[in-house]
Order: C-alpha cells, then sequence, then structure tokens
C-alpha cells in the first residue's frame, strides 16, 4: 500500500523529535514546540526553521488526535512533506563539514620561515589561511587579513617594511597576534551545523582546522574559513540539491 502524505509527515515528525532529544538530551515530558525552541541556540538548523518547525508540530497535533489512524483530518500538501522530510534528514544525519565544504589541499608552514617567504606562498597559491607548525605541533594559523594590520602598524611605526617582512619569523609574527581565539582545531566528525554554530557563536572565528582526532598534533585533513559560511548555509537549505 503507497505511504500517504500524512504518514510520511508523521514519520519525519517523530525522526526530527527522537533525534533533537538524543542529541540534546532533552526530557521526554518536553513539549516537542519547547524541543523546537531550546534547540534553537544549538542547531543551526532548528534556528533557520524555527517557525516552521513550530507550525509542523501544530500539523502532527491535528494529523494524530483524531485518535482513529484510518481517519485523517489533515492531509499535508507534497511541498510541505518533502520540506518536513529534508529537515528530519539534515537533523538526524547532519551532513559532514569534511565531505562538503572547506579545502583539503591544507599548505602548511614552519615556524621558521621568515614572512616575505610566507607572504609570496599566499600570494601564489592564493591561500589566505597557513597552519603554522613547529615539527608536529600545531602553533597557529598564519592569516593574510591580519598580515595586513601588523604590516599597517609597522608602517605607522616608521619601520623599514622590507627588512621587516626579510628579517621576521612566522614564530614572531604568531606570538605578536596573540591568542584571540581566531582558530579552532576540531574532528573530522565535525558536522556542517557544528562548523555553523562554531562561527555564529564566535566573531572571531576565522578558521576551523580538522584532524583526524581533533588533536593540533594530528594531520591537517581540511581548513574551513568564514568564507565557506555562504556554502554552509545553502547545505543546510531544505531546497538545496548537492
Amino acid at each position: 500500500m503507497e505511504t500517504t502524505n500524512a504518514e510520511r509527515f508523521i514519520s519525519a515528525y517523530n525522526t526530527i523529535d527522537y533525534s533533537l532529544r538524543t542529541i540534546y538530551d532533552f526530557k521526554r515530558s518536553m513539549s516537542f514546540s519547547d524541543v523546537i525552541r531550546r534547540s534553537v541556540v544549538l542547531n543551526s538548523v532548528v534556528r533557520k526553521y524555527e517557525d516552521d518547525l513550530i507550525d509542523y508540530g501544530r500539523l502532527r497535533n491535528a494529523i494524530v488526535h483524531s485518535g482513529n489512524k484510518d481517519y485523517i483530518i489533515a492531509e499535508p500538501h507534497d511541498e510541505i512533506v518533502t520540506k518536513i522530510e529534508k529537515l528530519a534528514e539534515l537533523i538526524s544525519e547532519p551532513p559532514l563539514a569534511i565531505d562538503r565544504v572547506g579545502n583539503k589541499e591544507v599548505i602548511t608552514i614552519s615556524h621558521d620561515m621568515k614572512l616575505n617567504k610566507a607572504m609570496e606562498l599566499i600570494s601564489r597559491t592564493g591561500y589566505a589561511n597557513l597552519p603554522v607548525y613547529d615539527g608536529d605541533k600545531l602553533l597557529g594559523i598564519l592569516n593574510a587579513r591580519k598580515i595586513i594590520n601588523l604590516l599597517g602598524g609597522a608602517i605607522a611605526d616608521g619601520i623599514n617594511l622590507q627588512d621587516y617582512v626579510t628579517n621576521t619569523d612566522i614564530g614572531q609574527i604568531l606570538e605578536s597576534m596573540g591568542d584571540d581565539y581566531y582558530f579552532i582545531v576540531a574532528d573530522e566528525g565535525l558536522t556542517v551545523d557544528e562548523a555553523m554554530n562554531s562561527f555564529e557563536n564566535n566573531r572571531k572565528l576565522l578558521i576551523i582546522l580538522i584532524t583526524k582526532d581533533g588533536k593540533d598534533s594530528g594531520k591537517p585533513l581540511a581548513i574551513i574559513s568564514s568564507a565557506d559560511i555562504i556554502d554552509m548555509k545553502k547545505i543546510l537549505d531544505v531546497y538545496y540539491v548537492p
């Protein structure tokens, strides 16, 4: 027997309800609308489609409250069913960031490289963010925008730029940048939703470096920048077709 729109809708609704309660350890006694509202600060998909999900909760009640499975008092339109099924997929099986966004060709540099050589590398490759290592230890991320800020400061201080870029090690540059949380390291299980949340919750964040286990001593597998936010938003769109 062909599955009806109402049955497909209820199945997707139950998937969303179960997934959010399981992922965020919400109590069984909590209503669906409360689950959605509490998930808004935790999940980018829910945050984007909060109003729709609240409406779907009301529609679900209209469908099942008759107490008779064979008597459907509200049959959802095809578009609504398709949308809630896509939401259920995005929430229950969120796409991995390493598979969908970012750059998997990660160019790394050594802490003792001179600034001028690093700038040439950035210019030649077009990569604006270069992980800096001392052996196997990640020291930080050399960011092109931050280099420009440093050079502007050097000009303001009357420093000879040619001498500055020729004689300054990248390690010294990282020390002068300070620790302002502009990059984090995550494991390969990072989802697109989690990556989006990281950028939304930390406006200073420029880079997410992905390693297998999320440790800074691991081999870099991919790098995600704030420039990838547009692509991530597309992926979390219920009408996006990869």
